[in-house]
């Protein structure tokens, strides 16, 4: 049976941390032979905590914010298992879970990456896989279309509908919240591309899998929950304009330039439609709630990022 390395890339989470460390404990950890915890130089005590109650803990100090896909890479050039599993601060691993996984790559030799099925703090499923990014999902998202016709399979831009998670399936893009990787299949591929600071890096990966052969698979009996927004919660804006920026290195990565300016010109369209309606709502005194605000800075910050590269 192959071991596992649990790979967890931290950054100012340290409450979340140490739930996932624990949850991992609860486990029994059958599987598992070793825990390495990836400091994205947290300044909330995060390192110390890992020292000080996970002594068995692996844990590297990286000394400044390396991101996700470099943290990611650091940590499995050492690790030690023939599995590696990729783990979000904020995510709780039920029992079973990793044994699940895990025994389901024994199984299929042919199959490279697994993700679990992933519940939400309030409970609710999250769709956490997604098709792999084209120019018709994407008008599909900017016109709002897989809203407007949710169980219409043609309209539903990234996601996959929740019918479709109560099975086993192949899927083309796995979230980087969670998934175990064969370490055979990583020296393959090779590990995450680091021009990805946050996000599109398991967009990415995926696709290098699929592109190399391996399948991608989704085990809805292993499970898991999964908070969000852990790291990401510190800056929401930083956030999004870097959601804008690795999207479009991946279409340019993957796409070309042509498909770059497509994909920009979708996007811009989408915050500035978005923006006009928020507006014209705020005049006539509707949409004034501290979400509404928060979506009309967001959608104003991603439009002034994209015209003029200016951030926060």
């Amino acid at each position: 049976m192959k071991s596992i390395s649990i790979i967890i890339v931290s950054w100012n989470a340290r409450d979340y941390l140490r739930d996932c460390l624990n949850s991992i404990l609860q486990t029994g950890m059958s599987r598992v032979q070793e825990v390495i915890v990836v400091d994205n130089a947290s300044k909330d005590g995060s390192p110390e905590m890992v020292e000080k109650e996970f002594p068995r803990v692996t844990l590297i100090r990286t000394g400044e914010n390396l991101g996700f896909a470099r943290a990611n890479n650091l940590a499995m050039k050492c690790a030690k298992g023939s599995l590696f599993a990729l783990v979000n601060s904020d995510v709780i691993i039920h029992p079973g879970c990793l044994e699940t996984l895990a025994a389901f790559l024994d199984q299929h030799d042919d199959v490279g990456l697994v993700g679990p099925r992933v519940i939400g703090g309030d409970g609710n499923l999250q769709r956490t896989c997604r098709k792999e990014p084209t120019v018709w999902n994407t008008v599909c998202r900017v016109l709002a279309l897989d809203r407007i016709f949710p169980d219409w399979q043609m309209f539903s831009g990234f996601e996959v509908p929740h019918r479709n998670y109560t099975q086993c399936m192949e899927a083309e893009v796995l979230s980087g919240c969670f998934c175990v990787a064969r370490k055979k299949a990583v020296d393959e591929v090779g590990g995450m591309d680091e021009q990805f600071f946050f996000y599109a890096e398991d967009i990415d990966w995926c696709k290098r899998f699929r592109d190399s052969g391996w399948r991608v698979m989704f085990v809805p009996e292993a499970t898991a929950t999964h908070f969000g927004g852990a790291s990401t919660s510190n800056a929401p804006f930083h956030y999004s304009i870097e959601i804008l920026r690795a999207t479009l290195k991946y279409w340019r990565k993957h796409h070309g330039i042509a498909g770059q300016i497509v994909c920009y010109l979708l996007i811009g369209a989408h915050h500035g439609s978005r923006l006009l309606t928020r507006a014209v709502k705020q005049s006539l005194g509707m949409g004034r709630s501290m979400d509404s605000k928060h979506k009309f800075k967001e959608d104003f910050v991603c439009l002034r990022w994209l015209l003029t590269g200016k951030g926060i």
